[in-house]
């Protein structure tokens, strides 16, 4: 699998609207970033050569929703823990939740499958979806996400990521422990 040198600027040609508008945060945040470039990076496992070129552990992005369809959830969770939905609901206190089609993601949060990101919540302007983060995400010092695509993936500080990107992505962070 391809994956490019670590650099520390925007891309050069976009994929989505939405990639260009990530980095178009980030710039008016004045927050760096450490990005590759890579193939098709879908699954947990393609992630594992990603964490080693960024030096860091990608996180999860996992897009829910409950059974009727009406409620909707962005859950950030280690990448290497497993998602378990009774523990989701019970944390949350939501039963039937599950993996929302491809289609709603799209639609919702014009991000393919693969691509999903904190900063697909761009897209969610009419603020439909909950943001939640298990609590060890943001006890390390660094926060690898993709771009919302899957063909780049960056390093942020998650610093950075608490008291700059989410405030500005205007979705509060329910932080919980999976």
């Amino acid at each position: 699998m391809y994956i490019g040198q670590p650099v520390t600027y925007r891309p050069t040609m976009w994929h989505t609207a939405l990639q260009e508008r990530t980095y178009d945060l980030l710039d008016r945040l004045g927050v760096g970033f450490l990005r590759v470039d890579t193939e098709d990076v879908i699954t947990m496992e393609d992630c594992r050569q990603v964490d080693a070129a960024l030096q860091v552990r990608v996180v999860k992005t996992l897009f829910l929703c409950n059974r009727q369809q009406t409620q909707f959830y962005l859950c950030v969770m280690p990448g290497d823990k497993p998602f378990v939905t009774r523990d989701f609901g019970r944390v949350l206190g939501v039963s039937r939740v599950s993996f929302a089609p491809a289609e709603m993601l799209k639609s919702m949060l014009q991000t393919e499958p693969g691509g999903t990101s904190l900063f697909s919540l761009l897209a969610d302007e009419e603020r439909r979806v909950r943001f939640i983060i298990d609590r060890p995400v943001l006890q390390t010092p660094f926060y690898g996400c993709t771009d919302t695509t899957y063909y780049s993936y960056m390093r942020l500080q998650t610093d950075d990521v608490t008291r700059h990107i989410i405030p500005a992505l205007n979705h509060t962070a329910e932080i919980v422990q999976l």
